[in-house]
């Protein structure tokens, strides 16, 4: 049951998708729910960076990454992150934060008070120039989190061009409205832009050339992606890429964004929090199969951000380890092994168990750098076997089914001859199970095992709680 390249599902169960007629054509859903929505524009996705398809990506958080809280002292680390096989660096917003209506001691890193500015409290617009430089010379990229559905409070453009905000039946500006609800998200600290103002657009455009021309980042992770119009991104892509071929990062999951050609990369909140289900017992191993058909259906270009925490659930949802428990790493294997770019969240190469403060002062205990080998090894694989590399680069996904599919996923990603197998026991019980079929049978390196290991057709294996095996044949 090939869906489209990069994922076959051969599973056993085929009444779980009888509702879903494959030999109709699925038109990706349009949103119309999005403020200002305009007509979709079809954009060429084609000058998707080369050095993306084998990346993996890293989020920066400069504010709790040390004492100092500082780009020179963040500086330090880079060469231990490109160790470990670090390609893009994610920097969460450096802007100056606003202190109007802030919350918190420190307040919001996304109450933005100046688009062309840093926060002083990181160091000087040379320091960050210095420090791209530096991760540029190392062979990585750095893209910057950029915020463009709202400003705070004491940005100049509040009092400068009030009509550049959206603002109610008095003529107050107001904080985002959700598109969804009509009701406010709660984010009383920042002020919602209206993008029907065309001056605005061209302002928030400009701000954006600026740190690619000024400081020659890579690229945008872009804040809300959604709820900003799709007509003005491919506005602002079009303009960014005259100047440098960008990365772009939406947080968002609707399909529209990357089938469009905006957004090169989205969020994948859908397997997170399926993950995140299936440790608590409410899903199985075999709702990733459901999540994996459906899944193919809405998108047809780019790929998906996995992970299992960023800064966000770190923060408000708790670290990997109070959500998964000692499921994490086998969660992080998912990541890293599935469609789709791994993310790795500042401090969790060294098991940071605890939630940073968002709105205060909180750095992260570093300790001894726990899982920075287990994190080295998966982006050594991804990086030499073209199976797991992003989006089209990558292998199909061919599910290998066994007789414990509620317990056990198991699938292998084959990209030409190159093949990565990966067997799962996605629950807190030692698994004893047979393997089926024949497609991954062969000899593989053992990727943290080490050695070989022979996989035979219709083979019995097991695997204690939680327990995972990752085998290539590079």
């Amino acid at each position: 049951m090939k869906l489209r390249k990069g994922i076959v599902l051969l599973v056993s169960v085929f009444s779980l998708f009888t509702a879903c007629d494959e030999s109709s054509k699925i038109e990706p859903p349009i949103d119309t729910t999005k403020k200002n929505e305009a007509t979709p524009v079809h954009y060429n996705n084609s000058n998707t960076p080369d050095w993306a398809k084998s990346a993996n990506i890293y989020e920066v958080n400069i504010r709790q990454y040390s004492a100092e809280g500082s780009f020179d002292a963040f500086s330090t680390q880079l060469p231990r992150l490109k160790e470990m096989g670090v390609d893009i660096l994610w920097f969460m917003p450096i802007f100056p934060i606003s202190q109007i209506k802030k919350k918190g001691t420190i307040g919001n890193p996304y109450a933005v008070a100046d688009y062309k500015k840093v926060n002083p409290d990181f160091g000087s617009l040379s320091d960050f120039k210095e420090l791209i430089n530096k991760i540029h010379d190392l062979g990585m990229y750095a893209i910057i989190d950029w915020v463009p559905n709202h400003t705070g409070w004491d940005h100049s453009w509040i009092t400068q061009h009030p009509n550049w905000y959206s603002r109610d039946s008095t003529g107050n500006i107001i904080d985002p409205i959700n598109s969804e609800t009509g009701k406010s998200w709660g984010w009383t600290d920042v002020a919602d832009l209206n993008y029907d103002n065309a001056d605005m657009r061209k302002e928030m455009i400009d701000a954006m050339c600026f740190w690619v021309n000024e400081c020659n980042i890579d690229g945008f992770r872009c804040d809300v992606a959604s709820e900003v119009p799709s007509d003005f991104w491919a506005e602002a892509i079009k303009v960014l890429n005259e100047l440098k071929m960008t990365f772009r990062l939406a947080e968002s999951d609707k399909p529209g964004l990357r089938n469009d050609g905006f957004f090169i990369m989205d969020y994948g909140w859908k397997l997170h929090h399926l993950m995140n289900d299936i440790v608590k017992g409410d899903k199985k191993a075999l709702d990733l199969d459901l999540y994996l058909v459906e899944d193919s259906r809405k998108y047809y270009q780019g790929y998906h951000m996995n992970f299992t925490s960023n800064h966000d659930e770190n923060s408000f949802k708790g670290s990997e380890f109070e959500r998964m428990g000692d499921a994490h790493l086998t969660c992080a294997i998912l990541t890293y092994t599935i469609e789709g770019m791994p993310l790795v969240y500042s401090g969790q190469e060294s098991a940071n168990k605890k939630r940073l403060a968002f709105f205060e002062k909180d750095s992260i205990d570093w300790g001894n750098y726990e899982y920075a080998d287990f994190y080295k090894t998966l982006n050594e694989l991804k990086h030499q076997n073209p199976a797991l590399w992003n989006g089209q680069d990558g292998g199909e996904l061919i599910r290998i089914n066994t007789d414990k599919d509620q317990k056990v996923f198991a699938f292998m990603r084959q990209k030409d001859k190159n093949k990565v197998v990966v067997i799962l026991n996605l629950s807190k019980i030692p698994q004893e199970f047979r393997l089926k079929g024949s497609d991954y049978v062969g000899e593989y390196n053992n990727i943290f095992a080490k050695g070989t290991t022979a996989l035979s057709e219709d083979m019995m294996m097991n695997l204690g709680a939680w327990e995972y095996m990752v085998l290539s044949n590079y």
